[in-house]
């Protein structure tokens, strides 16, 4: 398992040391190669170190061979390719979006969401995207404002749906009334609300779920964690780099913040940190000195 392009043995990041290794291969190539299913799953499971994967392995595979037998080879239109999904994902394994506990961790680590059959958009929508791309059917993540969606196309047809409704198609009204909710009455829908997410974004996104909850919960050592972690696979972020200074910094370790903040310097979006990581370096060499 030396990266991306190569067919991981899911079950092998049981071991963390086999799955951060995977991890920070992801970090060196195209994003395009990246096995988003199997980044997921490796991040998942440094949350639980040693336990077995067999039986959610088994299950993605189970899936996608549910789909499979579901459908003709070729020939689908779009919409009954996503009334295919939908039938698998949310109708024979009664996946759910979690409305009752939103907030839950666990709803943005994979293994769990596939134990309760309940996540986050995102979560969900990975799930949306392992089965498409097992079939070959060209799909992509959304990051929209305020929600993650799929979007599903065929030649010039496209489908947008919202994996956390089970598959509901998201017309243009729909997404015309959500970014107007979130960016204000006077907001329109803008070309750039409609680009893919790459399946590195992807991952952050659902790592930042977790980070962001870790912090509003004081539990600054594990959202640590949870930005070295993001950092294996995205070593050329300086937002990363910067978040990580900072959780040093407040958890007491001065040294590793400033090792982190001094990443920022050399990186194509260093620009908009410099004021903070220059302010906050030399707050940390007082501290030091």
């Amino acid at each position: 398992m030396t990266g991306s392009t190569d067919a991981p043995n899911y079950r092998a990041f049981a071991d963390p040391d086999a799955a951060g290794a995977w991890l920070k291969a992801l970090g060196g190539v195209p994003d395009a190669t990246i096995d988003l299913t199997g980044a997921c799953l490796a991040l998942a499971a440094l949350e639980r170190p040693w336990q077995p994967l067999d039986r959610e392995v088994d299950h993605l595979a189970r899936l996608a061979d549910d789909l499979r037998g579901s459908v003709p080879a070729a020939g689908l239109p779009v919409e009954e390719r996503a009334e295919a999904i939908a039938g698998v994902l949310h109708g024979r394994h009664d996946y759910r979006g979690d409305r009752e506990s939103y907030d839950d961790l666990r709803n943005a680590n994979l293994l769990a969401v596939i134990e309760r059959r309940r996540g986050l958009p995102i979560a969900l929508s990975v799930l949306w995207l392992h089965l498409a791309r097992a079939m070959d059917w060209p799909a992509e993540g959304v990051n929209f404002p305020g929600h993650f969606l799929v979007r599903l196309s065929d030649g010039p047809e496209r489908l947008m749906v919202d994996p956390f409704d089970d598959g509901r198609t998201v017309g243009t009204g729909d997404l015309r009334a959500l970014v107007k909710l979130v960016e204000g009455d006077d907001a329109e829908l803008r070309p750039h609300h409609y680009a893919p997410a790459e399946n590195r974004d992807i991952l952050l996104r659902l790592q930042n779920n977790i980070k962001l909850r870790q912090i509003r919960a004081g539990r600054l050592d594990d959202a640590r964690i949870t930005v070295e972690r993001m950092l294996l696979y995205a070593p050329d972020r300086a937002a990363l780099w910067h978040a990580l200074g900072v959780l040093n910094a407040e958890t007491g370790r001065p040294k590793a913040a400033l090792d982190a903040l001094g990443k920022v310097a050399g990186l194509d979006d260093a620009g908009v940190w410099q004021r903070q990581v220059a302010r906050l370096m030399q707050q940390l060499r007082r501290k030091l000195n």
